[in-house]
């Protein structure tokens, strides 16, 4: 019966929380006119493998700039350059991780 409960109460945890993509990105990006699925294949285009985009994104969210941004300068021009993460390095790497996950078109494809 305990363990019962225990699995219980687990998968309630699993269903309720919200994960740090959610939380800190996707909640700040219902505003803008792009969404995050967009942003994924403007970096996709341009760098390709899962590495490289992982990797160039987490620099950019720590040192945002218009050289290293992905969104045209019309859209720089207009919305300006994303504020610098407020996340750990950590926290980042989870939440780059599970936006890869959510938007990746490998292994979809058939």
């Amino acid at each position: 019966m305990v363990k019962k409960l225990a699995l219980v109460f687990l998968l309630c945890l699993k269903i309720f929380a919200v994960d740090v993509f959610d939380k800190e990105c996707v909640y700040c990006h219902k505003v803008l006119t792009v969404s995050l699925k967009d942003v994924y294949f403007k970096y996709l285009l341009r760098y390709s493998s899962e590495k490289s985009v992982k990797s160039v994104m987490f620099f950019y969210l720590k040192n945002p700039s218009k050289q290293l941004s992905v969104m045209p300068k019309e859209y720089i021009r207009v919305f300006g350059i994303k504020e610098k993460a407020k996340l750990s390095d950590s926290e980042l790497k989870k939440a780059i991780d599970i936006y890869w996950d959510r938007y990746k078109v490998f292994g979809k494809i058939k």
